[in-house]
């Protein structure tokens, strides 16, 4: 395969999009399928069985246009679903498993192994490395045997870290050290179907620099042990005004990449800092945002997709556990679409266009399209599988050209 060249001004295109995207009804598109198209796995969201009896809220989950994945966001954590030592509770998990299948959406399981919204027999008891093992083993072994082929992911091993990079003083790491993590991946490669990604999964990996090397060194040794892990989670849960450039995102999802396994967003938001005090300008700071992180997953070849944590603001996590923070999500609390959904989903739509537009022009099905830094600004790279051409000026004005009517006539 003959790989090609196109750099063609970021700006030049965009505009040319921008113009003709004016001149014609929107697609019948979502989220979901732009990904799709974009030729990533999923957009999806984190949900739970307390919005089931919502039904606007159901009706725009369900659409398989915008939400391709689901994500449990608590049934699934140890305290819910195995309160008492051996008494497994599985009925709200297994309502959203049912929800996902129902709706052919994807179902990204989450967690395993955690210091958090532990049961007080795991927390409170004194115990010896082999009881320790043997409960993590058990656990492990009940939960992912009941979901089986249910989960396209898990999480197995979930914050382990911290800020400065040293391991969380859990109960886990008190009693087994850093043995608890190859342990439990170990546990979960044997009982999951092969098919099923085992992921670690943590927070502020994006912003903490200590702590993403420390999850860097993570994955090396397990991956030296011979312990097989799939994928990294990175949870973006991010700040208006404070969210890394998309220079950054990239670069931090492209270090995990690297090593060989997949990286995702896991669990998207991003809050407004002073929800009383946010001005139109943190809402357009926020829509910016939102499409750095979403631009820096498409960047990254081995970025398969992002999880939104709850997609309205009615049942978002933030504001009870940061008091003054909030409206982090894409929707409203009134199911109102955000400018930061329209961005997102305006950005999509533009790369999606450049990709199909340029496969046309080119050639080829094997097309990408990235944006690459250049000593003229920000350059859009187009590789494709057919033939080598000159990155002329004549030719930039030629693919722009078509462009504009290519998407004038959609």
């Amino acid at each position: 395969m003959t790989r090609i060249s196109i750099l063609l001004t970021t700006t030049t295109l965009l505009a040319t999009t921008t113009i003709a995207q004016s001149n014609r009804e929107p697609p019948s598109t979502g989220l979901h399928s732009l990904f799709l198209s974009a030729g990533k796995l999923y957009f999806g969201t984190a949900t739970e069985t307390n919005n089931f009896a919502d039904p606007t809220y159901q009706n725009i989950l369900s659409n398989p246009l915008e939400f391709g994945q689901l994500t449990p966001e608590n049934s699934q954590k140890w305290g819910l679903i195995q309160p008492q030592p051996g008494d497994f509770s599985f009925n709200a998990s297994d309502q959203v498993a049912s929800l996902a299948n129902s709706y052919n959406h994807l179902l990204r399981c989450h967690t395993l192994t955690w210091h958090s919204q532990l049961p007080p027999f795991v927390s409170s008891t004194s115990w010896t490395p082999d009881t320790l093992r043997q409960l993590i083993t058990t656990h492990i072994t009940s939960v992912i045997s009941h979901f089986g082929s249910a989960c396209y992911a898990w999480d197995v091993v979930n914050e382990a870290l911290n800020e400065n990079g040293t391991f969380r003083n859990s109960v886990f790491f008190e009693v087994l050290g850093e043995e608890y993590i190859a342990h439990s991946f170990e546990v979960a490669r044997e009982v999951a179907p092969p098919e099923t990604k085992l992921y670690y999964n943590d927070f502020n990996l994006e912003t903490a620099p200590e702590k993403q090397t420390a999850a860097v060194e993570l994955v090396k040794s397990l991956q030296s042990k011979g312990v097989k892990i799939d994928g990294v989670g990175l949870q973006a849960h991010f700040t208006v005004g404070q969210t890394p450039s998309v220079e950054s995102l990239i670069a931090t999802l492209q270090r995990f990449a690297d090593l060989g396994v997949d990286v995702a967003w896991t669990e998207l938001d991003v809050a407004q800092e002073d929800v009383e005090t946010a001005s139109e300008l943190a809402v357009e700071q926020q829509a910016s945002d939102y499409v750095v992180a979403v631009r820096a997953c498409l960047e990254v070849e081995r970025c398969v997709g992002v999880t939104v944590w709850q997609f309205t603001d009615r049942y978002s996590w933030v504001p009870g556990t940061f008091p003054g923070k909030g409206d982090a999500c894409l929707w409203t609390e009134n199911y109102q679409k955000k400018p930061a959904y329209w961005a997102v989903k305006g950005f999509l739509e533009g790369w999606v266009a450049r990709m199909n537009v340029t496969r046309a022009f080119v050639g080829g099905n094997e097309t990408t399209v990235r944006t690459v830094a250049s000593p003229r600004g920000p350059l859009t790279e187009v590789t494709s599988g057919s033939e080598r051409l000159e990155g002329s000026l004549v030719k930039v004005a030629f693919i722009s050209f078509g462009v504009w009517l290519v998407l004038n006539m959609m």
